[in-house]
């Protein structure tokens, strides 16, 4: 990636954040993650972010924990804050946050507001600097999103997993079709242009999964994808049918994407 590309997109990525009200100067702000946003700035978001948290944990990270039987080396990608990181140390897991973002509030520096001490790493997605079977566990919690190449992305995961690892993908919008996806990212791109003078697209992410998209990972880097939905409320629930009568394109949907590399 070219490093004035980089910049633009971590200045316009860091005035976007701090224009929505991410982040805290009260240590408290962090701990409460994601069960509560104590600046009530963001609370709906939060609430999300929580059950998609509390179904990974119980569905996906416990039966992983009884089937090894001993804490797991766990790399966060796209670690922001670090809050998925503290809650994962919490539960005695060795946990590495990774960021391209170090920014006080809403980066990697705001890691030093935890109890507990963390492992902040500042690099990109597709350039880990971890030898190769270093972790059990691979998290991208509403990150993969903005990888520019997610064939690229995960064969950097599938790198850095051992045998039997998993690669989990939580809160990263997934479309049925193609077109539903790229009309949210000019959508999203022109309300950015409106409200900040610019549109934040300096990097080219992605933005979305598609159907497709999934299917053809699957098939190219010999994934297999197991696919949870959290329950996230009849508000949630009601969106396709309110989209439809309103004439507008069908919502996202948030899936945890549990995947398992076949063995080459």
């Amino acid at each position: 990636m070219e490093i004035t590309t980089r910049t633009r997109f971590l200045e316009d990525y860091a005035r976007i954040r701090h224009a929505e009200g991410r982040g805290s100067d009260d240590p408290a702000y962090y701990r409460a993650l994601p069960y509560a946003d104590l600046t009530g700035r963001n609370s709906w978001q939060w609430t999300i972010r929580a059950r998609t948290y509390r179904h990974f944990e119980d569905h996906v990270l416990a039966p992983f924990e009884k089937k090894t039987g001993r804490p797991l080396k766990i790399l966060d990608l796209g670690a922001g804050n670090g809050w998925t990181s503290h809650r994962l140390t919490l539960r005695k897991h060795q946990v590495i946050a990774l960021d391209i973002l170090t920014d006080e509030k809403d980066g990697l520096k705001a890691t030093k507001h935890y109890p507990v001490k963390l492992a902040p790493v500042a690099a990109e997605f597709d350039q880990l600097p971890f030898p190769d079977s270093a972790f059990d566990l691979v998290l991208y919690n509403a990150s993969i999103h903005y990888s520019t190449d997610y064939h690229g992305t995960l064969r950097e995961a599938r790198r850095c997993l051992r045998r039997d690892g998993l690669v989990v993908i939580m809160d990263s919008p997934v479309y049925k079709r193609y077109e539903h996806g790229d009309l949210m990212r000019r959508e999203r791109h022109e309300q950015f242009e409106r409200q900040y003078g610019f549109r934040s697209d300096a990097l080219r992410s992605i933005e979305f999964f598609d159907e497709e998209m999934l299917a053809r990972l699957a098939a190219d880097l010999g994934i297999e994808w197991q696919r949870l939905e959290p329950w996230y409320g009849w508000q949630w629930a009601w969106r396709p049918l309110r989209s439809r009568l309103r004439g507008k394109r069908p919502p996202s949907r948030f899936f945890i994407l549990v995947g398992r590399f076949r063995q080459q």
